[in-house]
């Protein structure tokens, strides 16, 4: 049985994935490639959120050619996507990618898969073998009679084979669907088969609601198992999300440590302050400080320091008044406006 610490170590620019090191998060730019200042700007945000590696689409030659500029301006490394065309592969290493994704079916004859990894040898660069959903070969969806999981398996051990018996075997697998337990099964039969790392996700999830429940079930099932290298959550909508999702998703496995973990209880009839206002302020309050603790915002005072006994810190709501609260105790009364800035200076002078 597959399992992460037991996986290759992959370099990608000054990061290692496999063999026990932290999965990453992964994003893709939704820039014009071409477009260098627009491009670096997203990618410099996404870095601060917490985005470790970056993907960019690479479908023309001016794509291709300004990734030396991109490289130049950020600090985390950068994969180009690249479909159909083996010479922007070829053109896109040249100018500095850390990595590649392709599918090998896609690029055309054997020889110009030859000359792609001839160019990723050369800079000693991994390719990421991507299959999903929708780029099954006919004669795969013809001999499971549609898109299955073990379809989406064998296609990807099938490139990543290809690639090997080409003498390149710096590389990276992905298998991706829309349909999550779909999705979940063909990893587990892929990890089975092969050491190479993983990059995970569940691809086409959609927008930010319906995106993250799906994302956060399929993610849950895989990453629970040991399988998993990278990680991308795939919503429509604003990069960033993405980057958010993962962490929060990261973080709930215990698989990443780090940052402040706010609880908050759900709303009821003794609900005696804006609940859900004060739970989003104190999760947008909390991300610029440091902390691997946990933070709960109550509802109300007369079962707040109950519940939240089991957080570090926690604040509970009443009319016009709050408390502050460690460990279930009540350390501080204050008014209802100041519960937040207090709760801001606890953490920032926060001593264990």
């Amino acid at each position: 049985m597959y399992l992460r610490e037991q996986t290759r170590i992959v370099q990608i620019g000054d990061r290692f994935i496999g063999g026990g090191n932290a999965i990453l998060i992964q994003s893709m730019t939704n820039t014009k490639t071409e477009d260098i200042k627009a491009t670096v700007a997203q990618i410099q945000e996404l870095t601060k959120a917490g985005c470790e590696i970056i993907r960019c689409a690479v479908p023309t030659i001016e794509a291709a050619k300004a990734i030396a500029q991109i490289k130049e301006q950020i600090t985390i490394p950068l994969v180009a996507d690249i479909h159909f065309d083996y010479r922007l592969a070829i053109l896109a290493i040249e100018n500095g990618a850390d990595k590649i994704r392709i599918n090998p079916g896609n690029i055309g004859s054997e020889e110009r898969v030859k000359m792609v990894i001839a160019a990723a040898k050369s800079k000693g660069i991994p390719i990421r073998v991507g299959v999903n959903s929708g780029s099954l070969e006919r004669e795969i969806l013809e001999k499971y009679n549609g898109v299955t999981a073990q379809g989406l398996a064998e296609s990807a051990i099938k490139q990543m084979r290809l690639i090997e018996d080409l003498g390149y075997d710096n590389l990276v697998l992905s298998i991706k669907s829309s349909d999550v337990m779909m999705c979940a099964k063909a990893h587990e039969l892929v990890a089975n088969l092969t050491d190479h790392p993983l990059h995970v996700g569940i691809t086409e999830a959609g927008t930010i609601y319906s995106g993250n429940i799906k994302s956060a079930v399929g993610l849950g099932v895989i990453l629970s198992k040991g399988i998993g290298d990278t990680v991308r959550v795939s919503l429509s909508s604003d990069p960033l999300e993405e980057i958010k999702s993962a962490k929060q998703i990261l973080r709930t496995l215990d698989l990443r440590k780090g940052g402040i973990e706010v609880v908050s209880c759900p709303t009821c009839g003794r609900t005696e302050i804006d609940l859900i206002k004060l739970a989003e302020q104190t999760e947008s309050m909390v991300q610029d400080i440091p902390l691997n603790i946990k933070v709960a915002v109550m509802g109300c005072v007369v079962n707040g320091p109950g519940e939240a006994r089991e957080a570090d810190i926690g604040i509970a709501g009443g009319i016009g008044c709050g408390l502050l609260i460690r460990k279930g105790e009540i350390i501080k009364k204050v008014s209802e406006d100041e519960l937040l800035s207090c709760l801001r200076e606890e953490l920032l002078n926060w001593k264990d």
